[in-house]
């Protein structure tokens, strides 16, 4: 993994039980029954977004293709709607994946807001052609929660890579 800039601690290798820990618990948080609010930010989303970005070789389209089918299942809604808005968002999260990961966390928020913002985009596209109504103007506060959300998803699912390893004699690192 690329280091930003300034940084100064080496992060240790991801855990790819963690990794897979932390996807399948934002699934189940999405389906917490808090009701149908258009402007609840995806959790699947971002935490899909960040593993794109940091492990873009472990979690890839087709895992995103799948908690997009899982996340269809449990909404009833259209199969292939939000299979088809993770694809693209994983698809475009790792095409940009090693510049996203130059930047400062505020400057990422900005790199990772459009990447959201066209996944809903496709799920609306995909509602409306289906004879779907629009939600309202409140739908287009889910991108920039998630947004927003990005260097609180960055603090959680990089700590457990930040811990210092055993100190050795023979390795100053």
């Amino acid at each position: 993994m690329i280091m930003p800039r300034g940084s100064d601690q080496l992060l240790l290798p991801v855990n790819p039980v963690f990794l897979w820990f932390t996807l399948v618990m934002a699934l189940l948080l999405n389906m917490v029954p808090l009701g149908p609010h258009p402007a609840l930010p995806d959790l699947v989303a971002l935490v899909l977004v960040f593993w794109n970005v940091h492990q873009p070789r472990r979690v890839g389209v087709i895992a995103a293709f799948v908690f997009g089918l899982l996340v269809d299942v449990h909404q009833g809604a259209l199969l292939g709607q939000h299979a088809l808005a993770y694809t693209l968002l994983s698809f475009l999260a790792i095409t940009i994946h090693r510049r996203v990961l130059w930047f400062s966390l505020a400057e990422q928020v900005l790199h990772v807001l459009p990447l959201f913002a066209a996944a809903h985009l496709v799920t609306l596209l995909v509602r409306l052609a289906a004879g779907d109504g629009l939600p309202g103007w409140s739908l287009l506060l889910a991108p920039v929660a998630e947004a927003l959300l990005w260097p609180v998803a960055s603090w959680l699912l990089l700590a457990p890579q930040r811990r210092p390893p055993d100190p050795d004699e023979n390795r100053p690192l």
